[in-house]
């Protein structure tokens, strides 16, 4: 029986036994070892593409857990992997972005943490967000990819500290021009639930929500 590698689809050979008794194979490419079939679902083929469902869909950790039957600290741990893997969405240049704020909170109601990105306004992408206290440094973070892709304009609401962090020749604060923002936000707190106003499904850790929101803009 031939069998194929998960992970470069080269060929396989025996390679003794797991400890459950189970046929061990060797890639003889990438030197992978495998099984056909696993006991555990956390081992299964589809399971990542299964937890990024469920995480955009905005089901919990626990409720995802239980759905695919594997544990929530290892689920925790493959949400971390699968974030790591994602790459950054290439920015064009010339643009118009609209930059927002979106509070929330980590662990306890007095732990508020903020949420910041920049919308592309035509195709509606996110290409940059970060995580931290509302203060220049987490709003620099994303305004420096900004002004490194050439922005055409930057459109945000009146909070003062984008006088100081947006040349004047690019900012804007116009009437209605954060409006396909705001509807992200909106389109935000419903879809996920970690960021719903009023709600018992918080966030416990910051690298989780971090992984989260590049799991849900970027795959």
């Amino acid at each position: 029986m031939k069998i194929k590698c998960n992970f470069c689809n080269g060929k396989c050979i025996k390679n003794g036994f797991q400890s459950n008794g189970n046929q061990r194979y060797k890639c003889c490419v990438c030197q992978k070892r495998q099984q056909i079939d696993y006991r555990y679902n956390a081992y299964k083929r589809d399971v990542n593409q299964e937890i990024v469902l469920f995480t955009k869909e905005g089901l919990g950790i626990r409720s995802t857990a239980r759905i695919l039957k594997i544990s929530a600290t290892t689920l925790l741990k493959r949400i971390v992997s699968i974030a790591g893997s994602i790459i950054k969405p290439i920015i064009s240049k010339g643009k118009t972005y609209e930059v927002d704020e979106l509070c929330t909170y980590i662990r306890h109601k007095k732990n508020y943490i903020w949420l910041v990105y920049a919308l592309e306004r035509n195709t509606k992408t996110v290409v940059s967000f970060n995580v931290g206290k509302r203060t220049n440094k987490t709003l620099s973070r994303v305004l420096e990819t900004l002004k490194l892709s050439e922005a055409k304009e930057i459109f945000t609401d009146r909070l003062k500290n984008y006088r100081y962090l947006i040349e004047e020749k690019l900012h804007s604060v116009k009437r209605f021009g954060t409006n396909h923002i705001e509807r992200k936000n909106l389109t935000l707190r419903t879809h996920l639930k970690r960021l719903n106003r009023r709600t018992i499904c918080f966030s416990k850790s910051l690298v989780i929500f971090t992984a989260v929101l590049k799991i849900y803009f970027w795959t």
